[in-house]
């Protein structure tokens, strides 16, 4: 269904079902699943993966190559998940040869004007609101939400299930499960709500409170909490994920807030 007003170049592999508006443009190099829809203005550049019914909006940009003085035209690759929206004037920039990829999961919904830059993971289930921007080398679990004007600065990490407030600057690592805020940024608590709405049980939510309050609440510092929440707390998957986070930090991880007042 290729509009006569778009361009797509011959070397583009493009599902016959895919619907193509007028005036995007489609490079060579490109790969669009079935079912998938490309707004008017969109441009998808070279190297670009998309997946099944995935849906972009005008004026997004996917692919082009990072803003990387050290980038040099090398063959990488900028891979959305299936079922994934991508709304107005998003960009996504692909890989360097640090990781070669970009990578985008299933059934992300990047809302507009959204950065990702080169060589960031983002996982499954995803959900980044207005203005969210990710600088390169980033890690994003799955069922992470990023609310709208949130700035993540190169090579952090977010855990599963986190969420991250408006306006917020992550400049550390943000751990799974977790709701982080203020400025600057800092643990505030549980993401209970968005646990329950993913079938998280009570008791589990509870568990995972609990490694969380020997962890900011107790005035201990991380290896010591570290060292407590493996004595004390029975082995779970959740309590493992959590630990293994910490252990692996290469910035190390946010704070707990604090209060003056």
């Amino acid at each position: 269904m290729n509009q006569p007003l778009a361009y797509v170049h011959p070397g583009a592999k493009i599902a016959k079902n895919v619907v193509i508006e007028p005036f995007a443009t489609i490079h060579n190099n490109v790969v669009i699943g079935e079912g998938s829809w490309i707004g008017s203005n969109v441009t998808i550049m070279e190297g670009a993966r998309i997946g099944k019914n995935c849906s972009i909006f005008p004026g997004a940009v996917i692919s082009a190559i990072p803003q990387d003085k050290k980038f040099d035209d090398e063959d990488t690759t900028t891979i959305i998940g299936d079922n994934t929206t991508i709304r107005e004037c998003v960009t996504i920039n692909r890989g360097t040869t640090d990781r070669m990829k970009t990578v985008i999961g299933k059934n992300c919904w990047i809302m507009a004007y959204c950065h990702i830059a080169h060589d960031c993971i983002v996982g499954d289930n995803c959900i980044f609101s207005n203005n969210s921007t990710l600088a390169g080398h980033i890690n994003v679990g799955d069922h992470v939400v990023l609310a709208g004007m949130a700035a993540i600065q190169q090579f952090c990490s977010i855990g599963r299930h986190a969420f991250v407030t408006g306006g917020s600057l992550v400049r550390k690592d943000v751990p799974p499960f977790v709701k982080a805020g203020r400025e600057p940024l800092s643990y505030v608590g549980i993401n209970s709500i968005g646990l329950r709405r993913r079938g998280f049980t009570t008791d589990k939510i509870r568990e995972i409170q609990d490694i969380y309050r020997i962890l900011y609440q107790r005035n201990y510092n991380n290896s010591q909490a570290v060292a407590i929440i493996e004595a004390e707390m029975q082995a779970t998957a959740e309590r493992d994920e959590i630990l293994e986070f910490i252990k692996n930090s290469q910035r190390g991880i946010m704070k707990g807030y604090f209060s003056s007042n």
